[in-house]
C-alpha cells in the first residue's frame, strides 16, 4: 500500500534533524558516532511510523539503536514520534532515510548485535520472492553486519512470509534458536514490544510468527 504524502514532509524532517543521519561515510567509519555513548548496537530495518524503535529505545537505554525506513514520507512520523517523547529526542535512536540494498554502504562488518525485522513486505506476487528481506541475498548481508553471536528476530503476520524465511534461514546457514506460530500465546512474549502492524493485526485475534535467528 502506498504511504499517505505527508505535508511539507522536508521541512518537518529538517526540523528532526537531531535524530537523522545522513552521512554514509561518518557513520561507516564510526557507528556509534551519532550518540550520546557506547552501547551495544541494534538495527531495525523498515521501522515504519517509528512506534518499535520508540519504545526500544526508552525501553532499553543500555542500547544504542538505528532505525531504517526507505519510505521519507512515512519517516516523518518516526521521527516526530522520537522528537515528541518526554525528555525529546533519545541519545540512544538515530534514523536512517534509505533501502537495506545499501547496508554494506552505511555499516562496517560487524557492527550490530541484533537485527529486527518487524512485519516487512512478503512481495506475495509470483516472481517477487528476491524483494523479501528474509531472501538470502539480505540475509548474506546481515550475517556480514551482525557480530560474533548477534541475532537476527523476525515478526509477521504473513504465514507465507514466514514459511519462506524458515527456508531462506536453513540456506543461508542460520540457526533457529527460538520460533513460535503465535508469540503472544508463547513464553517468548515476555518484554515483547510492539509495531503498529501488531498492535493492530492482533487486537482482531491473528496470530503473531516469531523466529529467532544466529549464524550455526
Amino acid at each position: 500500500m502506498r504511504a499517505r504524502k505527508r505535508k511539507h514532509s522536508a521541512e518537518r524532517l529538517c526540523a528532526a534533524a537531531e535524530v537523522l543521519c545522513y552521512d554514509k561515510a561518518a557513520i561507516y567509519e564510526n557507528p556509534e558516532s551519532p550518540f550520546d555513548a557506547s552501547r551495544p548496537l541494534c538495527l531495525e530495518i523498515g521501522c515504519g511510523k517509528g512506534k518499535f524503535s520508540c519504545e526500544m529505545a526508552e525501553a532499553h537505554t543500555d542500547v544504542n539503536f538505528y532505525a531504517m525506513e526507505k519510505v521519507e514520507d512515512v519517516m516523518v512520523c518516526a521521527v516526530e514520534k522520537a522528537m515528541a517523547r518526554e525528555g525529546g529526542a533519545r541519545g540512544n535512536l538515530r534514523f536512517i532515510i534509505g533501502d537495506a540494498k545499501e547496508l554494506t554502504e552505511w555499516f562496517p562488518p560487524h557492527t550490530f548485535d541484533c537485527i529486527f525485522l518487524n512485519f516487512s513486505d512478503p512481495w506475495p506476487k509470483k516472481g517477487y520472492y528476491k524483494r523479501r528481506l528474509t531472501y538470502r541475498v539480505f540475509l548474506e548481508i546481515y550475517k556480514g553486519l551482525l557480530k560474533e553471536g548477534g541475532i537476527l528476530r523476525l515478526k509477521t503476520d504473513n504465514v507465507g512470509l514466514f514459511d519462506f524465511s524458515l527456508e531462506e534461514f536453513e540456506a543461508a546457514g542460520m540457526e533457529v534458536v527460538k520460533m513460535s506460530r503465535d508469540l503472544h500465546a508463547s513464553e517468548y512474549n515476555e518484554g515483547n514490544i510492539m509495531t503498529e502492524y501488531e498492535t493492530n493485526f492482533s487486537s482482531q485475534g491473528m496470530p503473531i510468527n516469531f523466529a529467532e535467528v544466529k549464524v550455526k
